[in-house]
C-alpha cells in the first residue's frame, strides 16, 4: 500500500488513469482526506474522454483578483505605523479596498501577525 502524500494538488489528482471507481479507491489511499470526491473523478474522466488535456481550472469571468500596488502597500504601512491597533477591516474601509486585499497586504506582504478574533495587528 502506498503511503499518503503530505501535500498534493488537484492537478496531480486529475492526471491519474484507470477505471473511475478504481481511480477513486487508489486516490483515497494516496491522498486520504484531501482526495477528490467520486463525483469529481467521474467529471474529470468525462473531460479527458472528450479530449480535454489540461488539468488546470480555466479562468472564470468575473472571478475576483487582487491588485496590490506599491501605493496601496505604502498606504497600509502608514496606517499601521500610525495606529498599531488598527484592524484589517478599518484599513480596508479607510483605503476603500477589499478586506481580502487589506488582509493580504498586512499579513502576506508586510508580514504582520494578526489577532484572529478581529484581525487586529500584533507584533509591530
Amino acid at each position: 500500500m502506498a503511503a499518503p502524500l503530505a501535500t498534493c494538488t488537484k492537478e496531480e489528482q486529475r492526471s491519474v488513469g484507470v477505471k473511475r471507481v478504481e481511480i477513486h479507491r487508489r486516490m483515497n489511499v494516496q491522498y486520504d482526506y484531501a482526495c477528490l470526491s467520486l463525483q469529481q473523478v467521474n467529471e474529470w474522466t468525462r473531460k479527458f474522454m472528450n479530449c480535454i488535456s489540461s488539468v488546470t481550472d480555466p479562468p472564470r469571468p468575473g472571478q475576483a483578483h487582487r491588485v496590490v500596488t506599491a501605493e496601496a502597500i505604502a498606504a497600509v504601512e502608514t496606517i499601521v505605523k500610525e495606529n498599531h491597533r488598527a484592524t484589517v477591516n478599518e484599513i480596508a474601509l479607510h483605503l476603500d479596498m477589499g478586506q481580502g486585499s487589506a488582509h493580504h497586504i498586512v499579513h502576506d506582504v508586510l508580514q504582520y501577525l494578526l489577532c484572529s478574533v478581529n484581525y487586529e495587528i500584533k507584533n509591530i
